[in-house]
């Protein structure tokens, strides 16, 4: 696997520190202090190389690993950059969460053939 030397790092803390069971906040922490110029893009660039290394094995590690990427993925998503239409309002819930369900689709049952 080819891949630069800072992201390298970062790789490397990102395993070691799942390796030895810090997760969420205590890894990001633990790879902070190794690599205390990682952004979240190169965390997740990381956590991608990561996840796909064929050595990599243990589900535990991958499953923190994945867990961060994706909590470092979504604060990238800022509030500022989501485009709403004049009438929505991101506080309301989805429509499968609030009950407000979309119409319901005919089944096969119902087209004609």
């Amino acid at each position: 696997m080819v891949m630069g030397e800072k992201r390298r790092k970062v790789y490397e803390a990102l395993v070691d520190g799942a390796t030895h069971g810090y997760s969420d906040k205590n890894l990001y922490d633990f790879v902070l202090k190794r690599c205390p110029k990682t952004s979240s893009k190169k965390l997740v660039r990381a956590s991608l190389l990561a996840l796909t290394d064929p050595d990599l094995k243990d589900r535990n590690v991958l499953a923190t690993i994945y867990a961060l990427a994706i909590k470092h993925r979504l604060d990238e998503v800022r509030i500022d950059e989501i485009d709403l239409e004049e009438d929505e309002d991101i506080s309301e819930p989805a429509p499968l969460v609030s009950g407000n369900r979309p119409a319901q689709q005919p089944s096969d049952q119902d087209i004609p053939a």
